[in-house]
């Protein structure tokens, strides 16, 4: 399968089915994608699938191929949401915080408080009560975000931030 990676075009082999989850982590040896709960339900594998937040442990490596997949280290460290979620308090153990950046930064510049929530409906952490989440968010679009892909699409309003949580559990269920 061909997709690219992080900006950069790459072909692995894996079977079609293989979770995207497990192709980045054990066949691109990026880490940085967690596992939390193999379900869908918590959020921690978050990557983006042509600028859209999907759980990659939903998604099978045939449904990927042709698109542009950014993971947590393809913002390459440098990012803003990157150092506002360490200087404002917003990672703590460091499980969540991978899937809860790149679902922030699927919300696009300064995404307003109840765009957040919204938005990071399916991203669980629990070691916070999720205000130094948003308020690292929102430290991070006074400073200007710079999405991690230019192919990556903007989530306009909050209907849509609803109806790509949706897609996040219903996309592992489309014919590849």
């Amino acid at each position: 399968m061909r997709l690219v990676l992080n900006g950069k075009r790459v072909q692995v082999n894996v079977p079609p089915l293989k979770r995207l989850l497990d192709v980045l982590r054990e066949d691109c040896a990026l880490t940085g994608t967690k596992e939390g709960c193999g379900e869908g339900e918590c959020g921690a594998c978050t990557v983006l699938v042509d600028g859209v937040a999907v759980n990659s442990c939903l998604v099978p490596a045939a449904q990927v191929t042709g698109a542009r997949v950014t993971t947590i280290e393809g913002l390459g460290g440098h990012h803003p949401l990157q150092h506002a979620f360490v200087e404002h308090g917003g990672a703590q153990c460091g499980i969540c915080t991978p899937g809860m950046i790149m679902a922030a930064v699927a919300l696009g510049r300064k995404p307003a408080l109840e765009s957040i929530r919204v938005g990071l409906a399916g991203n669980l952490c629990r070691c916070t009560g999720y205000s130094a989440i948003y308020r690292s968010i929102e430290a991070a679009g006074t400073k200007g975000i710079h999405r991690g892909d230019r192919g990556d699409r903007r989530v306009k309003n909050t209907q849509h931030v609803t109806s790509e949580n949706r897609r996040r559990r219903t996309i592992a269920k489309k014919n590849p």
